[in-house]
């Protein structure tokens, strides 16, 4: 049995546990925070989520245990079984986390967490996506899965980080950044009807209420503690 470790608000764990889910792989959970603590380190060498706890010991990196999962679990696989469709899938990942997901991140303790961000950041920002934006469009058109004619890992990325990149530009810029890629507002909807999804979504809401509560206490404790100095 595997154990998935994290907490459902991270979009990286949630791409895990929607590959998880899609692929009928058994596993439990495990609610872990990012952090520096040694054990943890010692299961994540980053202090990062998602890991995973295997027979063989643990593995970090989301996109290191998809690759796992794939090897380890052939019978229902997530990617396509000819190599340039599936070198197209990874190519899809990539150019999403990279391009898309990284570059709004910067922008998530603003949007979500009652940050700030600078003018300069929120222009880089804009320009990142943009330039992200126009290459996705090259990419998919989204006529029926994220890359190709059936759901794959990729469907396990963009379902994960496109909703959460889309929501933190509407916060920072009062428009979706990403509302120009071809297909893309459909795509979503329908995706959000696939069983998985919706069960992913609904846990991935009751986690951010959790999230902000625990990043609410941490922030309290900190500031006692510098009051107290």
């Amino acid at each position: 049995m595997l154990t998935l470790c994290g907490f459902s608000a991270s979009n990286y764990y949630n791409k895990v546990k929607l590959a998880l889910l899609e692929k009928g792989v058994a596993f439990e959970e495990e609610h872990v925070y990012p952090s520096a603590n040694e054990e943890l380190l010692d299961a994540s060498p980053m202090g990062k989520v998602p890991f995973i706890k295997t027979s063989a010991g643990t593995l970090s990196e989301s996109q290191a245990i998809v690759e796992y999962l794939e090897e380890v679990f052939p019978d229902s696989p997530l990617y396509p079984a000819d190599p340039y469709a599936r070198a197209k899938c990874r190519e899809f990942i990539h150019l999403v986390e990279l391009y898309l997901e990284l570059p709004a991140r910067r922008l998530y303790p603003a949007a979500h967490f009652g940050g700030v961000a600078s003018d300069e950041t929120k222009r880089d920002v804009a320009a990142a996506l943009a330039r992200g934006a126009r290459a996705l469009a090259r990419l998919s058109r989204f006529e029926a899965f994220a890359s190709g004619s059936a759901f794959t890992y990729a469907d396990c990325a963009a379902l994960m980080h496109f909703p959460l990149v889309t929501a933190t530009t509407k916060l920072i810029y009062a428009e979706d950044l990403l509302a120009a890629v071809p297909g893309l507002k459909p795509y979503l909807e329908r995706m959000r009807e696939r069983e998985h999804v919706a069960r992913v979504n609904r846990d991935r809401q009751a986690g951010m209420e959790a999230f902000i509560a625990y990043r609410a206490a941490r922030a309290a404790t900190a500031a006692t503690a510098e009051r107290a100095k």
